[in-house]
């Protein structure tokens, strides 16, 4: 690892840490290491993106919910200042840097250098940071199996569906019902007695049995009785934490990879005497990691029918294979339906609602739009297809009551839109910092026409023009009608190098 770079990291992952608060018994390491060769993109692996939301920030959210909340140390290693730069400084959260990569044990030593051990006696979870799907649902079934077995360690395991032979996950193997003598296990069977990476399985001579030991008794496993256990490590743990470091320096790396696994600590805390558990989540999805695009896509799919199964009942979406929400949008919707007036909502094919955006009763977005920014919208709505609305996360765009965009428009900016306007179609409006753009009641905009920071007056018809930095003064005429404004432009730069051709 570059010298340089490292010196940037350790300065930046001190720059963004955070004081723990260890009046929170627990800590959420999670592991961000990593980059991910098979995934073929500069980006870190853990920067990709599942609905619109990096995984190890998924992995953050789920350890963060309304219900219970933790501390949190991720770590970090190849494409480290791109991590901590886009997760952010936040509270509760530190950042630890693993210079070089010698494997997942090791990547959880260097996270417990940032937990002070004279000050926290709790629980410790480990999180791989790619686990796009995982939820707070699953996080806290998984902390309350914990807490409530009494063991000293837990592993989530995965129950894997395809073809074995493409199972590259850790397998775990447990205490079957004979020894290698034929007694019976007793009390001791379907115990977890450790993990086995993929790699060390197939590192195994298919013509010598794997003898293993659990509670002073040896079990025989084939290679490839191994290799067609579908039971796999998600790589997510909790550990007592006192045991955990009495015992995470003790891994070896004594394996095909000479990497310090997390996964050989359970073989440990057995032989130290401690009790070592598992469960399996409600939902098998969760657990879900990627190594490439193809699986990416995958969980995002699975995600976007996890979004349209929440709302399917409450608003129309056209079609529930192409359409975007962002998350905190959807928890608004639910939290509007909850209080049981219909929403009348319509979201067309390929719509894209992004963070920022405040819905409103009567919403209707054809087809194609794409609405993302600090919008907000007046009830009754409607948008035609094809529509883009946008603001910078520091700009407010307001759009009232019963007002309607057709299709095309490009509208963007600090912008305010009155009650009852239409702006019909190959409309472009922009409203900037300092100059906001503000548009009365009742207003129509038509023909191709760009409006840039001006104010526009209550009851206008604006039609084939140009409007840059003006106030458009509402004025009746004697029969009682407003002036329009048509053909509007402003006097040309550049006229002086324009000629005809001879």
């Amino acid at each position: 690892m570059d010298q340089e770079y490292s010196s940037q990291v350790y300065a930046k992952a001190s720059e963004f840490t955070s004081e723990l608060n260890y009046e929170l018994k627990e800590v959420a390491v999670i592991l961000a290491a990593g980059h991910g060769k098979r995934i073929k993109s500069n980006r870190s692996k853990m920067l990709h993106t599942i609905w619109g939301i990096p995984t190890v920030q998924r992995v953050y959210n789920a350890c963060n919910s309304k219900n219970f909340e933790m501390n949190t140390v991720i770590v970090v290693g190849i494409k480290a200042l791109d991590v901590i730069e886009v997760f952010g400084k936040r509270d509760k959260v530190a950042f630890a840097y693993q210079e070089n990569q010698l494997g997942t044990g090791h990547a959880v030593q260097i996270g417990l250098e940032k937990i002070n051990k004279e000050k926290f006696d709790g629980i410790i979870y480990v999180f791989p940071g790619d686990m796009g799907l995982i939820d707070s649902k699953t996080v806290n079934l998984f902390r309350e199996s914990f807490k409530s077995s009494g063991s000293d360690m837990m592993v989530l395991t995965g129950q894997y569906e395809g073809d074995v032979s493409k199972n590259s996950y850790g397998r775990i193997v447990r205490v079957k019902d004979k020894d290698v003598e034929g007694a019976d296990s007793g009390e001791d069977f379907n115990k977890v007695i450790e993990i086995i990476e993929h790699k060390d399985i197939l590192a195994i001579d298919p013509h010598t049995p794997y003898i293993t030991e659990y509670n002073g008794k040896k079990y025989s496993f084939s290679r490839q009785e191994l290799i067609e256990n579908r039971e796999y490590n998600s790589g997510v743990y909790a550990f007592d934490s006192k045991k955990l470091n009495e015992l995470v320096f003790s891994i070896s790396s004594e394996n095909a990879q000479k990497e310090l696994y997390i996964t050989d600590l359970i073989g440990i805390f057995n032989k130290a005497g401690y009790s070592v558990d598992a469960v399996s989540p409600e939902e098998e999805y969760v657990v879900m990691g990627f190594n490439d695009k193809t699986v990416l896509k995958e969980m995002e799919k699975l995600h976007q029918k996890i979004v349209y199964d929440k709302l399917k009942n409450i608003i129309e979406i056209e079609d529930p294979s192409d359409f975007f929400i962002e998350e905190e949008i959807v928890e608004e919707i639910l939290e509007l339906d909850a209080i049981g007036i219909p929403l009348d909502i319509y979201i067309g094919k390929g719509t894209r609602i992004g963070r920022g955006v405040k819905i409103n009763y009567g919403l209707n977005i054809r087809r194609g739009g794409n609405i993302n920014g600090n919008i907000i919208f007046g009830k009754n709505v409607k948008v035609s297809d094809r529509v883009w609305l946008s603001t910078f996360p520091h700009q407010t765009f307001t759009i009232g009551d019963d007002v309607q965009i057709s299709w095309g428009d490009i509208i963007k900016g600090n912008i305010t839109i009155g009650n009852g306007t239409k702006i019909e179609s190959s409309v472009n409006m922009t409203g900037s910092d300092e100059f906001p753009l503000i548009i009365g009641s009742n207003v129509l905009i038509k023909g191709t026409s760009y409006i840039f920071g001006s104010v526009i007056e209550d009851d206008i018809q604006i039609e084939h023009s140009v409007i840059i930095n003006k106030t458009v003064r509402r004025q009746v005429r004697r029969d009682g009608t407003v002036q329009p404004v048509k053909f509007y432009l402003p006097m040309p730069s550049g006229i002086d190098i324009i000629e005809d051709i001879d």
